[in-house]
This record gives C-alpha cells, structure tokens and sequence, in this order.
C-alpha cells in the first residue's frame, strides 16, 4: 500500500503507494515522467497492484485458520524481514526523527494492519478492497483538515465523488448487520490512518530513503502487534494455505511490493506510479468474486468506479 508525497508548498502529491521511494529520496523529473513505460515498468506496475490486490484475498485465506492478531502481527513481522535483506533499509536515521517514526509506525502500520483482518471476519475481501481505494481522498481530507493544506476545487470535488463512492460501496455490506456495519467502519478507520501516515511519511522518506524509513515503520509495528499475535496463537491452527497466505501478504504484499513500487517511482515518475491506487481494488474485486466466490451488487460495483473517478481527481492539482 504507497504513500502520498508533499510537492511544493500549498500542494500535495497525492496516492497511496504513489511515493515509495526506495533510494535517497524522489529523483524523478521531466525525463522519466515523459519517456514510455518500458516492459519492465509494466512488469513492476502489474507486479505491485496484483500483490497489493491479491493481499485482501490473503488475508481472508488466513482467517480461515488463524486468530485476526496472528494475521496483524504477521504481516509486518514477515514484511520487516524481506526488507532487511536490502542495505538501503539500514540507512541510519537522527535520533530527532524517532519520534516520527514512531507515530508512522503506528499510523502507516499496526493499527490499518490490525484493523483489515479484524474486519475482514466480517465483510468481504473484494469489499475491503474496494473500500481501501479511498486513501487518496482520505490523505486530501486529512491534509485539509489537520495539516492546514489548501486543497484545490477539482480536489475537493473528489472528496465529495469518493464518499458517495464509499457509500455505495458500503452501505449494502453495513445494512446486512451490525457486524457487517462494524466490518466497514474498521476498514474506513484503517483508511483514514494511512490518510494521516500519507502527510506525516513524506518528508522522512525524501531525507533518509522509502526503504529505510519503511523498514522502521515495520519494525514498531511488529512490536506494537506482538501482543495480539501471542493472544491468538492459542485460537489458531496450522494450515500450508494459511503460510502461503502470511507469506503473501507479509513477503510479498508488506515487503517486496513496496519495493518494486520504490523501483517504478524512480524510473516513471509519482504521477504514473500512482496508477496503482485505480488498478488494486479492481484486482482485490476481481479475485474476491472469482476464487473465494463472493457476490458483488450493482451497487457496490457501480460505487467502486465513482470511488476510483473520486480517488483520481484528488491526485489532480488543479
């Protein structure tokens, strides 16, 4: 999942996944931004959205077997050991930014990792997936609100397109129940705190690098979701499914993803790279209806496109 990176004052980049940077900071510029995508851009483009996507199904696979705190404090344990296998990771940092990192940690980390699978025993994998779309209007809305950023007129209708969107999504999963009602609101919490992370992450990763601040955003939220997962190793049983699941969200969708979205950023620019946020709830969807034989409504399908058409208006800066 990107983050979104601050441009020049009084503007902001916005995507989740849009700004992962992996070296020393954003190096993009006309020339990648204006060059056709390569193969092998097409490649890590395809590359992160099908894992990212793929990560919703993941997840729910794993819940057939383990506790809801297994899967959260899996994740980033799994994902924090992929990415101490790259040297830019264990870039150091100021002892004045640790506090920083701590709230990234938390805010960019335990609590959305904690709060998915939670959910996810109540709605939908293609649901959350869908729901998850409206980081980027979520980072807009924080850094209105919170960060005193202004946010342009084609922005701010994209709040109002993506919470319709949310609403159609949403609202035929919550009517179903209480629980389901509880399920949705988890995954907007989850949402709104990848918002906040998206404006606090930005000038960290262009100071010391994506990698190395990822790697110790990952290593707070491992220690912060360590007590769930012991409390549900007790209500967990082991399943090769489950592994290759945990293997899946945690290697692949918490650590390799990221770094394949690092390596894109470098070579296409943020602007292209965030193309990513469009195509992860298509594929969550997708997988979702096709391999664990969910039901979507019109609705929801119908609200999924007005969150993306939401979504990508607040990437626009006029």
């Amino acid at each position: 999942m990107s983050l979104a990176s601050p441009g020049p004052p009084g503007t902001v980049r916005y995507g989740y996944r849009a700004t992962v940077v992996a070296g020393q900071g954003d190096s993009t510029g006309p020339s990648v931004e204006a060059r056709p995508f390569l193969p092998f851009d097409w490649l890590l483009l395809v590359g992160a959205a099908g894992i990212w996507g793929a990560s919703f199904l993941f997840m729910d696979v794993a819940l057939d077997h383990e506790h809801p705190g297994l899967v959260a404090f899996l994740r980033p344990a799994l994902g924090l050991l992929a990415l101490l296998a790259f040297p830019a990771s264990r870039r150091p940092v100021d002892r004045a930014d640790r506090g920083r990192l701590l709230v990234l940690g938390i805010t960019w980390m335990a609590f959305p990792l904690t709060m998915f699978p939670l959910a996810q025993q109540w709605i939908d994998s293609s649901v959350a997936g869908m729901l998850n779309s409206g980081m980027p209007v979520a980072t807009v809305l924080v850094a209105a609100i919170a960060f005193g950023v202004h946010s342009s007129r084609m922005q701010v209708a994209g709040i109002l397109i993506g919470v319709v969107g949310i609403l159609l999504i949403g609202l035929p999963t919550a009517t179903s129940g209480d629980t389901s009602a509880l399920g949705v609101l988890l995954v907007l919490l989850a949402v709104t705190s990848y918002g906040i992370a998206a404006n606090l992450a930005g000038p960290l990763q262009r100071r010391y690098g994506s990698a190395a601040v990822l790697v110790r955003a990952l290593a707070v939220a491992t220690v912060a979701t360590l007590p769930f997962g012991l409390y549900g190793l007790s209500d967990s049983s082991w399943s090769a499914q489950a592994f290759a699941a945990n293997l899946g969200v945690g290697l692949g969708g918490t650590g390799l993803a990221y770094l394949a979205a690092a390596t894109l950023i470098g070579r296409v620019g943020p602007v292209r790279m965030s193309v990513v946020t469009y195509l992860v709830p298509v594929v969550a969807a997708v997988l979702g209806v096709v391999v664990l034989g969910e039901v979507l409504v019109a609705w929801q399908v119908t609200g999924a496109a007005v969150l993306i058409a939401g979504a990508w208006l607040t990437t626009r800066s006029t």
